[in-house]
């Protein structure tokens, strides 16, 4: 497999010539600076790709592989607003992305949150720090907090009389603290996020079902679909993260029977997925092995890190941690054999994409990274740590 880094662009705190010192040999970046619904420009995909192959005017020997993301708005996935603009603007920026040779498309299709946790400094046993998403926790912002209508009929009336004790013991600064981490998983999340701004945002989908949202991301692929096939780009959509329904948002790629009847919708080499082994790994029936052996084919990207099922639950819904990457509850080494067996199937068959690119997704913060300022879940140090141990299984899997 391809072993790319994810990149956040010039603001990084880990710099391009650090990611050169983990071995990677592949950047992943997007524009995040370019707002949802506007197009990505030749002039400011070059740039970035620059700053990528010639930091400081001397080659990296890294190229841009993989964009992750170009984001989908909420107006196309919702469906409500400037659907049209919006889906004319992801056209042409696919089609300047090709013009400056990247052919690899990650999004997602997650109605608000990009990602949910409760903690982002979780403390470990070696002293090290992870994420966290305490069910108890998500269920005290979503109830008692941001006081979403209806929200104690989603889960189960223990499981709510535990979050009410929890929110009497957290106080006002356990509360923003909780929010705060909460937050940061909005796409361009920031401190000027309120709690109406979270409100205002969830309105769009109010009583949205699961398969109307389904129906909207089949709706855009095949919009976007065709200009894909025409210039030979693989798109590729993230799971659900984590798979279960938040805040009352319907979920569309949760499992592995999603995928397949999302990909079978639009049946398009162009369409298919980012295989992301935490996201879907949270579910305790995820059979990472299965899915590859169904849909490998179809798989464009794979994202390796892993999580343990921990502590609350209530039905499908889980708590769970941020776990070493051969350690959790997916099994990796078998994850890693199947993909590589998928390669190998791609060679003999004459596919031009039989090498996958991979990166190591999130990592424990460890050493220095305790200090350094950096996204939450990509630390320097934590994810070189995951990036040797991954490579080390591909090299034995080969």
């Amino acid at each position: 497999m391809k072993q790319t880094w994810r990149w956040f662009g010039p603001t990084d705190p880990v710099s391009i010539s650090d990611v050169r010192q983990t071995g990677a040999s592949g950047i992943v970046s997007a524009l995040h600076h370019v707002p949802n619904g506007q197009v990505w420009t030749h002039g400011e995909i070059r740039k970035r790709q620059r700053e990528i192959e010639m930091p400081d005017g001397d080659p990296s020997g890294l190229t841009w592989d993989v964009v992750e993301s170009l984001p989908v708005s909420e107006a196309i996935k919702s469906q409500k607003g400037p659907v049209k603009e919006h889906l004319e603007a992801y056209r042409q920026s696919l089609s300047n992305l090709a013009e400056c040779g990247l052919r690899t498309i990650c999004y997602n299709f997650m109605p608000v949150l990009d990602w949910t946790r409760t903690d982002l400094r979780h403390p470990l046993p070696h002293g090290g720090h992870a994420m966290r998403f305490d069910l108890v926790d998500f269920i005290v912002f979503d109830c008692f907090v941001l006081e979403r209508p209806g929200a104690v009929h989603d889960y189960s009336a223990e499981i709510v009389g535990t979050a009410q004790a929890r929110f009497a013991e957290l106080g006002d600064k356990g509360c923003r603290t909780l929010t705060a981490n909460i937050v940061a998983g909005l796409p361009g999340a920031n401190n000027a996020w309120s709690l109406d701004d979270v409100r205002e945002c969830l309105v769009a989908y109010r009583g949205t079902p699961h398969e109307a949202l389904r129906s909207n991301l089949i709706d855009f692929l095949s919009e976007v679909v065709p200009t894909a096939e025409r210039l030979g780009i693989r798109l590729c959509c993230h799971p659900d993260d984590p798979p279960f329904p938040l805040l009352g948002l319907p979920r569309v790629l949760s499992t592995e029977q999603d995928y397949a009847a999302v990909l079978g919708a639009v049946d398009s080499p162009s369409s298919g997925a980012t295989f992301c082994t935490g996201s879907l790994g949270v579910a305790e029936e995820f059979d990472p092995v299965a899915f590859i052996a169904r849909l490998g084919h179809r798989i464009h990207f794979v994202h390796l890190r892993n999580t343990a099922r921990s502590g609350p639950r209530d039905g499908q819904r889980y708590s769970f941690t941020e776990a070493e990457h051969l350690g959790g509850d997916t099994d990796m080494v078998a994850t890693i054999r199947a993909l590589v067996a998928q390669e190998d199937r791609r060679r003999e068959t004459g596919r031009a994409d039989c090498e996958i690119p991979m990166r190591p997704d999130h990592g424990h913060a460890l050493l220095s990274d305790l200090v350094r300022p950096g996204q939450p879940g990509y630390p320097l140090i934590g994810r070189m740590r995951g990036l040797a141990e991954l490579r080390g299984v591909m090299l034995g899997s080969s």
